[in-house]
């Protein structure tokens, strides 16, 4: 058995500011509008509703997940929305009280009334099987008794599931000669055939998918990763939802191009802006690259980005290497532990992408399998019980931050790694399983529900 999912799904191309809580339920929403389709009862809809449940329900507001769902409704995918059609979405419904349902955009729709009641919230309310779930359900005539009901379950990074319906996350997969369900297993395939973690991946990827296609893939994250740095860099202003946070990249980046090259941590300090950049681009709705998820999506593109731009060996190739490999290393911490903030805190987000991005940088700047191992397991190690708390429910405090911190934590677990020859007292194993057992541990009110920590303290500051 194999745990790797691709790097092209691991790392999907989306719209922030949360990959649980928008791109998840955008997507099961999409995919409840096919399922009616697809059944032959779209054109008998009449109504239409959804509950949020747990902490889709708590901080749903916050993260736009009302909106992502009436725009799911409405057939807008995340991968190829414009971000402004997602905004407003449930206002806008609620306002002309008609909601046009359509299996795809632009395709043919069938309109239903809407209020704003037809979307509840029950953020006590916590299933089983995973704490950010949603229902959706469809009318027909005047019938009390729904057409059609399926329960959903977003699991971090976009990842939907389903109750009742037990598939890979991973569309794609299929059996492979390169199995790996933990790193143990991984580095053993590593020094059994001579190759590397990313060497590994891109074996799987192949059979999965055309080398063409695989590259083009990862060409296009990178593409998509570098791009959102940009649009973070050159924007400004004030951040929606209330907090009135301003952007800093913008400025930040000013200041550095004022600062000469051997100034120092010139570079370090570039690479903190790049993930600021990223992390206000999400805050603001705009889109992003889940890597794995959209409150941490700022680290892997900013390291990548340093590393890019200030090694003066790197290549085009060293993109597809790093992705690849944190692409590895991710699959393993989301199989054994968690990446989702409502279910193991923001260890399994921030802590995740940080490990990633350090196993990716060990990889490109020379490391042996047991180094990257080593540094993915330091990242690991020093973000255990990290809680998630955003304040106001929003993606943004201690949010940005945040990834800016994370993203030189990579840097510094890369670079231990390297100085070691790859032995270690602790297997990242170990600290993934660690991980776990820390978020089944901590309190929910930790967890993605903006009902502990800075979340209800800022208020009285």
């Amino acid at each position: 058995m194999s745990v790797y999912v691709s790097a092209l799904e691991l790392f999907s191309i989306g719209i922030g500011p949360s990959s649980s809580h928008t791109v998840g339920p955008m997507r099961a929403a999409g995919s409840f509008v096919s399922g009616l389709a697809e059944g032959g009862i779209l054109g008998d809809v009449t109504r239409i509703e959804c509950t949020l449940y747990g902490s889709l329900a708590a901080t749903g507001v916050g993260h736009g997940t009302p909106d992502a769902v009436v725009a799911g409704l409405a057939g807008e995918r995340s991968e190829t929305c414009h971000p402004a059609a997602v905004h407003g979405a449930w206002a806008r419904a609620t306002e002309c009280g008609e909601l046009a349902l359509a299996a795809s955009s632009g395709g043919p729709s069938v309109s239903v009334p809407f209020r704003a009641s037809d979307l509840t919230f029950e953020p006590r309310t916590r299933m089983p099987e995973h704490p950010n779930a949603l229902t959706l359900r469809a009318y027909t005539a005047d019938d009390d008794v729904p057409a059609a009901e399926r329960t959903f379950f977003s699991i971090g990074g976009g990842f939907v599931a389903e109750r009742g319906v037990v598939s890979e996350p991973d569309s794609t997969a299929t059996a492979t000669r390169w199995p790996f369900s933990t790193a143990a297993e991984l580095l053993a395939l590593c020094a059994e055939h001579a190759l590397g973690v990313c060497d590994i991946a891109y074996r799987i990827e192949l059979e999965r998918r055309g080398e063409p296609d695989v590259i083009a893939g990862l060409d296009a994250i990178r593409n998509a990763m570098h791009d959102c740095v940009e649009r973070g860099l050159h924007s400004d202003g004030e951040l929606p939802g209330g907090l009135h946070v301003p952007r800093r990249a913008d400025a930040m980046r000013e200041q550095l191009e004022t600062m000469p090259p051997e100034s120092p941590d010139f570079a370090a300090e570039w690479m903190r802006a790049f993930a600021l950049a990223v992390n206000e681009e999400n805050a603001a709705g705009g889109r992003v690259v889940t890597a794995p998820t959209n409150g941490a999506a700022g680290i892997v593109p900013a390291v990548l980005e340093y590393h890019l731009r200030f090694n003066p060996r790197a290549t085009d190739a060293d993109a597809r290497r790093y992705l690849l490999t944190a692409a590895a290393i991710g699959s393993i911490l989301k199989a054994n532990a968690s990446i989702s903030g409502a279910e193991g805190g923001c260890q399994a987000e921030v802590g995740s992408a940080c490990a990633m991005a350090a196993a990716g940088l060990c990889a490109v700047l020379g490391g042996t399998p047991d180094q990257v191992e080593n540094a993915a397991e330091i990242a690991v190690e020093h973000h255990l019980g990290l809680t998630c708390d955003p304040v106001g429910g929003l993606v943004q405090i201690p949010c940005i931050e945040r990834n800016a911190i994370a993203s030189s934590t990579a840097v510094t677990a890369a670079r231990l790694a390297l100085h070691g020859d790859g032995r270690h007292l602790v297997p990242l194993d170990v600290a993934v399983e660690t991980m776990r057992q820390t978020g089944a541990d901590m309190s929910d009110r930790y967890k993605e529900t903006s009902a502990a920590g800075l979340a209800v303290n800022v208020i009285e500051c």
